[in-house]
């Protein structure tokens, strides 16, 4: 384990300020507006996206509004999730919590007086009724109509009973809804910018409900309002919500509100088409976060995900998207998710990190696996919150906490091992880091990569170090040829350049010799005979950096530690299969 005492603060992210300076030419107002009922599932994010995009195509502005009126599963933490997960990813909103913009409250919860008034104005205006039709009564119904193979609407029983009879039942203690009187005798319709022109037929709707008590309004409801309350002017959402449309264009029609546009996405599918599921990927963004997902790897793949650019490319920045992006290529049928490609992206933006960046990023998974131990004593106690020494020992944290804005590098980091209180500097690090850039796919890969790095002592089976059919015999004499041939590496020559050199002239000469087809012995070696047997040595993994690159970074004196260890580990396992086989004559 690795120690070091660092300032400890929030991440840096990708400065997005100068795209959230906008202008309203063209008066489009969109609005991203989750529910905190749960943590932002990747199809939401892409909901947010499309909708940042449109908005700042167009020059317009993008509201975010938390509706939370559901009372029960609206908690705290979802939304604190919802606007971190925003602001990581750069969809900053201009309006919203955090931003006021004239047009809030942008929580529902904060709006219940502005729903009650215009349910009142509907009540007034007789266009709607309570009804007290008990939820059995109701279940009965619908599955009637179901077997029939009929709509599942209201049948009306309360749509006209009068002021009076109402205020009886209420008197009686009876529970009511309300609905509204859905008068219309004409196809609701309204022209979609993705999917073209929608049509209702006027018997599929019925008397829906639209709100439990004055105080409690539903989802189409409290939206309609919030709309119109909002200046909405488009609303990008996922094709789940187009049977609610109609409804909420008949509320709008019934309190005489303009009509926004819609554009309905297509929904995110698994690979065999079915609804994406949590095998599939559907798992909340912030579990991608901390596998260790970039942002902008993130943003790439959701943009794929339904939207088609004018030519091949498949890399695309936030910032280059908002030039290039439009509803009119957003595709109708559904996108398919694809875990390589976003691994595969993943691993483009990783590569492409300067090293010293990427060691910051990995450097938060190294400390929650243990591999490094973390001083709380140099991180200022203004910057809060940060977890504490506690926190940190017990690893109850999430690697969000751990990340970092202020350069590791320009930072006092006094560090060492545990077990052997060696000093190793930042240098050490990124050097490590370096030797997997190219093959990682998340940030999370970097402590199994890496972590015999880290670690005095490595765990491994001797039988991993057998190249082949090699003999035990034959893997110590390799592992003693590497361990003569290292040794006589003067410090000054320690680099990969010259390692590989005299490493690979060794690997000539040991391993069996190989008859030729003229009869010939010729002594050519399998360089596996060595490197094998060495680079497990030093790692303990079958897979892993070659040897070169390893003893390089590890140093001469690990170096040659480590092929002790394995000689004395081979030695270990010869005596005790040689007691269990001395056991076995005996009896």
């Amino acid at each position: 384990m690795i120690s070091l005492r660092y300032d400890l603060i929030k991440e840096g992210v990708q400065d997005m300020d100068s795209l959230t300076d906008v202008k309203t030419e063209k008066g489009i107002r969109t609005r991203f507006a989750p529910s905190p009922t749960g943590f932002l599932q990747l199809g939401n994010i892409r909901t947010a996206l499309f909708t940042y995009l449109f908005a700042r195509k167009n020059q317009g502005v993008f509201i975010l509004r938390i509706e939370d009126t559901d009372k029960e599963r609206s908690k705290p933490e979802y939304e604190k999730d919802i606007l971190e997960t925003m602001k990581w990813l750069g969809l900053n909103w201009d309006e919203g919590p955090e931003v006021d913009g004239g047009f809030g409250p942008y929580r529902q919860s904060e709006k219940l007086d502005v729903y009650e008034k215009y349910l009142r104005q509907l009540l007034e205006e007789n266009k709607v009724f309570y009804c007290f039709c008990p939820e059995e009564e109701l279940e009965i119904q619908r599955q009637y109509q179901l077997s029939q193979g009929q709509p599942m609407i209201y049948s009306g029983k309360c749509r006209d009973l009068s002021p009076a009879a109402a205020q009886e039942n209420f008197r009686q203690g009876k529970k009511a809804i309300i609905r509204l009187k859905n008068n219309q005798g004409e196809k609701t319709v309204f022209d979609d910018l993705i999917r073209g022109r929608i049509e209702f037929e006027p018997g599929l709707i019925g008397d829906f409900s639209i709100a439990k008590g004055l105080r409690e309004p539903l989802y189409n409801f409290s939206c309609v309002i919030d709309d119109f309350d909002m200046k909405i002017t488009h609303v990008v959402r996922g094709e789940d919500h187009v049977s609610n449309t109609p409804k909420q264009i008949l509320l709008q029609q019934a309190l005489g509100f303009p009509t926004p546009k819609y554009a309905h996405l297509s929904m995110i599918l698994a690979p065999d088409r079915s609804k994406l599921s949590k095998r599939h990927g559907a798992v909340p963004v912030r579990e991608y976060r901390e596998e260790g997902y970039l942002a902008e790897a993130l943003i790439n793949f959701l943009v794929l995900l339904g939207w088609h650019p004018e030519d091949e490319r498949e890399i695309f920045s936030l910032k280059s998207l908002l030039k290039e992006f439009s509803l009119e290529r957003v595709q109708k049928s559904g996108a398919v998710f694809n875990q390589l490609r976003l691994d595969w992206l993943n691993g483009f933006y990783l590569r492409n990190l300067s090293l010293e960046s990427l060691t910051e990023k990995c450097l938060p998974y190294l400390i929650k696996a243990g591999l490094i131990k973390v001083s709380a004593e140099s991180i200022p106690a203004q910057l809060i919150p940060v977890p504490t020494e506690e926190k940190w020992r017990e690893q109850k944290y999430e690697i969000s906490e751990l990340s970092l804005s202020k350069k590791v590098s320009e930072l006092s980091l006094p560090k060492k091992v545990e077990e052997s209180q060696e000093i190793v500097e930042f240098d050490y690090l990124t050097r490590v880091v370096g030797l997997y850039q190219q093959r990682l796919k998340k940030l999370s890969e970097i402590v199994e990569l890496t972590d015999f790095f880290f670690k005095d002592k490595i765990v491994y089976s001797f039988e991993l170090l057998r190249w082949k059919e090699m003999k035990d015999k034959e893997i110590k004499e390799s592992l003693s040829v590497a361990e003569k041939t290292l040794e006589k590496v003067k410090t000054e020559d320690w680099q990969k350049q010259n390692l590989e050199t005299v490493l690979l002239a060794a690997a000539e000469k040991t391993g069996p010799k190989v008859q030729q087809a003229d009869f010939r012995v010729k002594d050519r070696g399998d360089r596996g005979y060595l490197l094998w047997p060495l680079r497990v040595a030093l790692s303990g993994k079958k897979a892993s950096a070659s040897p070169f690159e390893i003893t390089e970074v590890l140093g001469q004196e690990k170096t040659l530690k480590r092929i002790k260890q394995a000689k004395m580990l081979l030695e270990k396992n010869n005596k005790t299969l040689f007691s269990c086989f001395a056991r076995s004559n005996k009896s």
